[in-house]
C-alpha cells in the first residue's frame, strides 16, 4: 500500500481508539452486526453489559439444563466468527430454536462467560423478536463439511455455508481493493458494454446474443394455433378487392352520390388491408429466418450479431486517448470449451489503461496493484484467510506475504528462455518443448513474482 507522511499512532493508543464501551450498530437497522462484536481485538469482552440486537441463522444449536435453556451459535455473514446466545425455555420455544439453518432475532445483554470457556462475550437473551424455522429433516445444509459438488444443487442456501461465505467476502473486499487503488492512483471507471458488436480477443469464442430462437419459437406455437393462409384463402381474398375495385367503377360511372362512393371506396381499402395482411402471413416460416442460405440477422433484436463481452479493452481504450489514466473492471464471458483453473466461461476482469506510458510504466503498475490487493487481504480478511488456510490451502496466506514484500524479478524473454533451458538442463520436464522463439506457456511461468520485459524479437 502507499506509504503516508504520518506516521500511525503507537499500538496502546490504536487498541484504545478501537476499543469503545459502546457497540456499532447497523446503518439502517437496530440489529448490531456479530462482526462488531466478536470482530474486536478484545473478541468483545469489553462490551460486556451492553443491550444489543442480534440477527443471524443458526449454525448449531442444542438444549441443555434438562430442557431450560439452549444455546445458539448465531452468524449472521459478517465475519467467519459465531455469537454464542443463550435462551431461556420462557422466551420461546427452544425446539423451534435450536434447528441448523434456524434465522433468529433477539434482544439480549452481552455478558462475559465463565472461565475456561472458548468464548470470549455471549449474548443472553431477554426477548426473542422473531424465528424463521426450519424443517431439520428437509433442511439441505447441515453442520457438517460439504463438498463444493454437493453445494453446486444447492445455490440458494450455499451462501450460509462458511466456505461461500468467506469467498463472497474475499471476492467483496479484492473488488473495493481495486477501486481504491485505482481511484487512489487518479484513474478514471468507465463502464464499458456487456452486449457488443466487437471481438476484442478475435479468436471466435465469444457467446452470442440474441432473440432469434425465442422468437421462432413462439412464431412455430403461434403458426400452430392459426396457421396461415392456404392458396384457397389468398385467391379469394384477392377476388374481393377485385370486386370491390369493379363496384368503385361502376358507381363513378354511373356518377353516383359521393356518400355512395365514399362508402365503396372504404370497401375496397378494407378489402386491400386485408389481402396485404394475409400476403404477410403467408410469408411467415417455422424456424430461424434466413436469406441467402443464411441466417437473417436483420430480424434479430439489434438487426446485427451481438456477444457478450471477452473484454472491454476495445472500448476502454478509446477513453484513454481522451482522458488518461482509465481502468474497467466487470464481467467478462469466453465461450471455450477448456475445463482448467485458466478457462472461465464467466469472469470478472480488470483492464486499465496508462496515456503517455511504456512498458515500465505498465509493470510498475500491475506490482503494485498485485501487492495493494495482496496486503488489503492480509489486513482486511485474515479471520477469512486463515479460514482458508485452514480448510483448502495451507500456504494461501504466506504467500500472500511473499507476494506483497519481494520485488517482482523483471527480466527479459531471451533471459527466460535461457533460464528455463537451464532448468531443463537440470531435469526439469516441461510437456511444451523449450526453445527460443515459442510463446511461454503457463508451465512456464509459475513464478509469480516475474515480469517478462521484452518480446522475442
Amino acid at each position: 500500500m502507499a506509504e503516508t507522511d504520518q506516521a500511525p499512532p503507537p499500538s496502546d493508543q490504536l487498541a484504545a481508539m478501537n476499543l469503545t464501551d459502546t457497540v456499532e450498530k447497523h446503518a439502517f437497522s437496530d440489529r448490531v452486526l456479530i462482526r462488531s462484536i466478536v470482530g474486536r481485538p478484545d473478541g468483545g469482552a469489553g462490551l460486556a453489559g451492553q443491550r444489543v440486537r442480534a440477527g443471524g441463522w443458526v449454525k448449531t444449536g442444542r438444549e441443555q439444563g434438562k430442557g431450560t435453556f439452549a444455546f445458539l451459535e448465531l452468524n449472521d455473514g459478517s465475519c467467519p466468527a459465531n455469537l454464542q446466545v443463550i435462551v431461556d425455555t420462557g422466551l420461546a420455544v427452544l425446539s423451534k430454536l435450536v434447528a441448523t439453518g434456524t434465522c433468529v432475532v433477539v434482544d439480549g445483554i452481552l455478558k462475559v462467560p465463565p472461565e475456561g470457556t472458548r468464548q470470549k462475550i455471549e449474548l443472553r437473551v431477554e426477548k426473542v423478536v422473531s424465528v424463521g424455522e426450519v424443517d431439520p429433516a428437509k433442511y439441505p445444509i447441515p453442520k457438517t463439511k460439504l463438498t463444493l459438488e454437493f453445494l453446486r444443487d444447492h445455490l440458494h442456501l450455499r451462501a450460509r455455508t462458511n466456505t461461500i461465505a468467506a469467498i463472497a467476502r474475499i471476492r467483496n473486499a479484492l473488488a473495493f481493493a481495486t477501486h481504491s487503488f485505482f481511484q487512489e492512483h487518479n484513474f478514471l471507471y468507465v463502464h464499458t458494454p456487456i452486449l457488443t458488436t466487437s471481438d476484442c480477443e478475435g479468436a471466435g469464442e465469444m457467446f452470442q446474443v440474441t432473440t432469434l430462437i425465442s422468437e421462432s419459437e413462439k412464431l412455430e406455437k403461434e403458426l400452430i394455433k392459426n396457421p396461415p393462409p392456404s392458396e384457397v384463402d389468398m385467391e379469394a381474398a384477392r377476388q374481393v378487392v377485385s370486386e370491390r375495385g369493379e363496384a368503385v367503377k361502376q358507381l363513378k360511372a354511373a356518377k353516383a352520390s359521393k356518400s355512395e362512393i365514399t362508402a365503396s371506396v372504404a370497401e375496397l381499402n378494407k378489402a386491400k388491408e386485408n389481402l396485404s395482411k394475409l400476403e404477410e402471413r403467408s410469408k411467415l416460416k417455422p424456424g430461424i429466418p434466413k436469406k441467402d442460405g443464411k441466417i437473417d440477422y436483420t430480424q434479430d433484436f439489434f438487426a446485427r450479431q451481438a456477444f457478450l463481452t471477452v473484454s472491454g479493452q476495445l472500448q476502454v481504450e478509446t477513453y484513454a486517448c481522451a482522458v488518461s489514466n482509465v481502468y474497467t473492471f466487470g464481467p467478462t464471458f469466453r465461450a471455450e470449451h477448456s475445463h482448467t483453473s485458466r478457462h472461465l466461461a464467466e469472469f470478472w476482469m480488470v483492464e486499465p489503461e496508462i496515456a503517455f506510458a511504456d512498458l515500465q510504466d505498465d509493470m510498475n503498475c500491475a506490482e503494485a496493484y498485485v501487492k495493494y490487493m495482496c496486503n488489503w487481504l492480509l489486513d482486511k480478511c485474515l479471520d477469512d484467510m486463515q479460514f482458508m488456510a485452514k480448510s483448502y490451502d495451507k500456504g494461501c496466506i504466506d504467500r500472500l506475504r511473499m507476494v506483497a514484500s519481494i520485488p517482482f524479478v523483471r527480466i527479459s524473454y531471451t533471459e527466460a528462455v535461457e533460464l528455463l533451458e537451464e532448468a531443463v538442463k537440470g531435469g526439469k520436464k516441461f510437456e511444451n518443448e523449450v526453445k527460443w522463439g515459442i510463446d511461454l506457456a503457463s508451465e512456464h511461468e509459475r513464478s509469480p513474482l516475474l515480469f517478462i520485459t521484452t518480446q522475442r524479437e
